[in-house]
């Protein structure tokens, strides 16, 4: 289709390097050129441009195209080096699988070292049935409300409000919600960060629900291994 940006001047210091950001971004996304530029309104070519930073885009297009990926603006002209804020109702919803929860994730995508991970469960709601194990060396789980059932081969850990437990992370195990009448939400740190977040449409939190594309998280964990 015809983008809305006719010309491609070059990019300014203002603009430059955001390309990147907006590449790993679309790339954690699992999502295509094509399919960015045509819900933005540019040309494929201009886009990729725009991720090379070989082109900069005008203030409208950049919205149409932080639109297009769930994000604010302002997250692509954050200094590295002062660090990235995500605010609060703005991070985007992924789909690591699972039963009966939504989550969210709170680190950049961009962010490789460490990845931090909200879930929000329904009474019974978790990981599934099936044990699964992830690529990261460490994994720490936080209870901010409900209480969360961690599943081990030999062992079962129960957590309440407050509590926090830190485990290896390739071995194998499951999650589930305990608590009966409220929700169970949990903090997940992953240490480093998955290679593929799995994030979807970048929902921002309090959208309706998208239906999952993992049925499970040992699903999901097999798809990444």
């Amino acid at each position: 289709m015809t983008g809305a940006v006719a010309t491609e001047p070059a990019p300014n210091e203002e603009t430059a390097r955001i390309g990147a950001k907006l590449k790993a971004i679309r790339r954690a996304q699992r999502r295509t050129l094509e399919e960015v530029a045509e819900a933005s309104g540019l040309t494929k070519g201009f886009l990729s441009k725009i991720e090379r930073d070989l082109a900069s885009a005008s203030v409208a297009a950049l919205l149409r195209i932080c639109a297009t990926l769930g994000i604010p603006l302002s997250s692509l002209f954050e200094s590295d080096s002062t660090g990235e804020v995500v605010r609060a109702g703005q991070y985007p919803r992924i789909d690591f699988g699972g039963q009966d929860l939504e989550e969210y994730q709170l680190t950049p995508f961009a962010e490789r070292r460490v990845q931090v991970l909200r879930s929000d469960i329904r009474p019974g709601g978790g990981s599934g049935p099936e044990a699964y194990s992830l690529p990261a060396e460490v994994e720490f789980a936080y209870v901010v409300t409900g209480r969360l059932a961690i599943g081990f081969a030999d062992r079962t850990v129960e957590l309440g409000p407050g509590d926090a437990f830190t485990f290896d992370a390739t071995v194998n195990h499951t999650f589930r919600a305990e608590a009966v009448d409220e929700l169970t939400t949990v903090l997940w740190v992953l240490c480093p960060a998955l290679a593929d977040p799995a994030s979807k449409t970048a929902e921002p939190a309090g959208a309706a629900p998208p239906a999952p594309a993992h049925p499970s998280r040992a699903a999901y964990a097999a798809r990444i291994k």
